[in-house]
């Protein structure tokens, strides 16, 4: 539910929210939907950085105590992204539980308490629209309180996982054409692992990194590579040669003694058409209809390996219903505590068996089922999916 009004009750409250400090943004919210809807309570839940557990913002260093994120009524509202209405007893109501996705990156739950008669489906819908609009003001003052980043950890992160979220776009995005969800582990000491996008008019450019090394050193690398892919994209450059610039940035910085693994991708939105350059070893999948394979393209040098190294696309062509997974080496080569492989055969079962399934939930699914092939959640390598479930533009 990402349509917001522009106009009547809700434009007023999306400029109180506006106008609200940002730390002040669940208080506000909360006067705003006591005074609209006679709101007993409002509850801010914020998906911490595992995907595991809702954590409501309240006064820190302290929070609430956290839901589940895939159980229970605020978890399958985040689950399922639709409202979710809890009947309750002592005090009577309805406690309505609100998934907040800004623009497909689900940020987490808004939870209201209405009185018995007030939970009419025309308030529910306004209460969706209202809790959309405060997660985008959520994403906004991020830039100005560490309020809402703080309040999605259960733990601290490491200096280098730090970084790495910090230069993440977000773990979605949607739109007419296609359906992006992406997940990273471990998501409290993430490295080198890094997803990256930017869409315009006609195109969708994706990329998916894996930075060689472990801890600060990896996450260094991978922001420089990632600055200096989108340093080359905003500036206009075809995808070949945005490999190019980056490569040699890379090389230029450390001499060929570290490189980075990246997987680049142009989507042409009008007509389906990917232009990829595969410069190291995130691995590439296709489900179409039933059936699941490996894209295979000309494996190329990894990033920053050798100077002035050259770069080629290769074209191939994607189709509505088309769902593409990539994953990092830390998924495709992660062995269990007896060695077996968590390779393209797994690969293929756990896809086979999510096909259904939505492209937020897949990517977290597949890393689950890595965890649980490994044994640990503290894996040893970072693992990244990202799924993208391709709809096309209509003619």
């Amino acid at each position: 539910m990402d349509a917001v009004n522009t106009s009547g009750p809700l434009a007023s409250a999306e400029a109180r929210l506006r106008a609200a400090a940002p730390h002040a943004l669940v208080a506000t919210a909360r006067r705003i939907l006591a005074e609209r809807f006679g709101a007993q309570e409002v509850t801010l839940l914020l998906a911490d950085y595992g995907l595991s557990v809702l954590q409501p913002v309240s006064h820190l260093p302290c929070t609430g105590t956290p839901v589940p994120a895939h159980d229970g009524p605020a978890g399958s509202a985040f689950i399922q992204q639709s409202p979710v209405i809890e009947v309750c007893r002592e005090p009577s109501g309805h406690l309505v539980h609100l998934p907040i996705t800004v623009r497909g990156d689900r940020l987490g739950v808004l939870s209201v308490r209405l009185p018995e008669a007030s939970a009419a489906p025309d308030t529910v819908l306004q209460l969706g629209d209202f809790a959309t609009a405060l997660g985008h003001e959520v994403s906004t003052v991020d830039r100005d309180t560490d309020l809402y980043l703080q309040a999605r950890r259960t733990r601290r992160l490491t200096l280098a996982a730090e970084m790495q979220w910090q230069l993440l776009p977000g773990r979605g995005c949607a739109r007419e054409e296609y359906v992006i969800g992406a997940h990273l582990e471990p998501a409290y000491a993430i490295g080198g692992d890094n997803f990256d996008w930017s869409t315009s008019a006609d195109h969708l450019v994706l990329t998916v990194t894996d930075g060689m090394g472990q801890g600060i050193d990896a996450s260094l690398l991978t922001n420089l590579t990632v600055s200096a892919l989108r340093n080359a994209r905003r500036a206009g450059i075809a995808l070949a040669d945005q490999a190019c610039l980056a490569d040699q940035a890379i090389y230029a910085q450390y001499g060929g003694k570290v490189y980075a693994s990246t997987l680049l991708l142009d989507f042409h939105l009008p007509t389906g058409t990917v232009r990829a350059v595969d410069a190291g070893s995130p691995q590439l999948f296709r489900q179409r209809g039933s059936h699941t394979e490996r894209v295979e393209l000309d494996a190329q040098m990894p990033l920053g390996m050798f100077e002035e190294t050259p770069y080629e696309e290769q074209v191939f062509q994607v189709e509505p219903g088309d769902r593409l997974i990539v994953v990092s080496t830390g998924v495709h080569d992660t062995r269990s505590a007896a060695g077996d492989l968590y390779g393209e055969r797994a690969l293929r079962q756990i896809l086979g068996a999510l096909r259904t399934t939505p492209a937020h939930e897949t990517a977290r699914a597949v890393v689950s089922g890595l965890i649980e092939h490994y044994g640990s959640r503290e894996l040893m390598s970072d693992a990244a999916v990202v799924c993208l479930d391709w709809t096309g533009r209509p003619h």
